[in-house]
């Protein structure tokens, strides 16, 4: 069963850190572009910043020097630490997979294969 699981969200005051990790099953990350978007109540889903299958990475302007996304082949997952948190970084974040080969990677949600339940992120004093 193909599946992508998210963790490591949290409430964490403003200015902290926090490490998200998505995982896969039922097949192997190092194969497919990852990107991590987000979705505040009332807002559209955005992309944060995304890694390709051959490791080329972007980050949206929003979070540019605050958040680095990497890759574990070794755990088959792709962690985004989040430092500098702000309140408006408060969102539910996903991960995706993309599975074209690509240099670059996109932030169009249609060109996910597989996705994530979410996990929710809470930047508040």
């Amino acid at each position: 069963q193909v599946q992508l699981v998210e963790s490591g969200g949290g409430l964490v005051q403003p200015g902290g850190s926090l490490r998200l990790s998505c995982a896969a099953s039922g097949f192997t990350l190092d194969y497919y572009g990852i990107g991590w978007f987000r979705q505040a109540p009332g807002k559209e889903r955005e992309g944060v910043s995304c890694i390709s299958s051959i490791a080329g990475t972007s980050y949206a302007d929003s979070v540019k020097g605050r958040f680095t996304i990497s890759r574990d082949n070794a755990k088959n997952t792709v962690s985004l630490q989040m430092n500098s948190l702000k309140p408006e970084d408060t969102a539910v974040y996903y991960c995706a997979a993309d599975s074209r080969k690509l240099v670059g990677c996109s932030y169009s949600k249609s060109a996910y294969d597989y996705w994530g339940q979410g996990t929710q992120v809470t930047v508040s004093s």
